[in-house]
């Protein structure tokens, strides 16, 4: 990583009483390309009961927005690393006691190692450098909670395939596999092994209309995971439907030989594909 790195490009706004998170939101969603203020997000994460906005409101107001919200594993390398990857990065701070907590959300858009500081758009003050010492102690007291937020196709550097796989899937879940297909598709490159991800490219690829694209990723989830029961039966189902009945038949007697909620249907599947072989 470099010495030195400053996001230039992060767009700064005052965090006005109790607002810090749909500041935050803002700042970063503005960094993406979004276009939208800290006016329109404040319904949307604003709770007047807590004074202040609560971690699962700010991961899905940015699903709502169109941008994927990646949690970054709890250590300050993850963090330099986005920096480092050009992400602005949402951290959650205790600026109090943990006995008596002041949450405050921040977004830092650089660091400076030689000077020890982290640079910080944070409450009325932009581009502020902070002790990194006394950042990263009261950032420890939210168990240093942080997410990057990124358009589908770009992924962050820190997040391994698991994590972004369940990102990913709650985007998709907001959203539509068209709007989340891009990102499995990225993550699939970066992680072609990855049997789930593979699997989670080809249902994407199936739902909008790329059939030979999800037979491909079908295919590369079963031979990164034999045991992956859905996989199997997913390619058996979409290759009996593309009229290849020798790769649906071995597809479904696989699946229909793993033990799981699958079984049932695959030995159905191949029992009709059997029978229609044989008339």
């Amino acid at each position: 990583m470099p010495d030195r790195v400053h996001l230039d490009d992060v767009p700064f706004h005052g965090q006005r009483d109790y607002q810090c998170g749909p500041a935050s939101l803002a700042m970063v969603l503005n960094a993406g390309g979004q276009d939208v203020g800290v006016d329109a997000l404040i319904p949307q994460v604003f709770l007047p009961g807590r004074e202040g906005s609560v971690q699962p409101e700010m991961l899905a107001t940015v699903r709502r927005q169109g941008m994927i919200p990646f949690r970054l594993p709890g250590e300050f390398g993850a963090l330099l690393e986005e920096l480092a990857a050009g992400h602005p990065v949402v951290v959650m701070q205790n600026l109090a006691l943990p006995a008596w907590p002041l949450w405050h959300y921040a977004v830092a858009i650089g660091y400076d190692l030689p000077g020890e500081s982290l640079i910080l758009h944070t409450g009325m003050t932009p581009e502020r450098a902070v002790d990194i010492a006394r950042f990263d102690a009261t950032w420890a007291r939210s168990d240093r909670w942080a997410f990057v937020a990124l358009a589908p196709g770009e992924l962050p550097a820190s997040v391994d395939a698991d994590a972004a796989t369940r990102a990913i899937a709650d985007f998709e879940a907001v959203q539509d596999s068209r709007a989340a297909l891009p990102a499995w598709q990225a993550l699939a490159e970066r992680h072609p092994g990855a049997a789930m991800v593979q699997f989670a490219l080809g249902n994407a690829q199936h739902a909008t209309g790329d059939l030979p694209g999800a037979l491909a990723a079908y295919r590369a989830a079963t031979t990164a995971d034999p045991e992956l029961a859905p996989a199997w039966l997913n390619l058996g189902l979409l290759a009996s439907r593309e009229g290849d009945l020798q790769t649906a038949h071995r597809a479904l007697a696989r699946a229909a030989a793993l033990p799981g909620p699958w079984q049932a249907r695959a030995s159905k599947e191949l029992a009709a594909l059997d029978q229609e072989t044989d008339g």
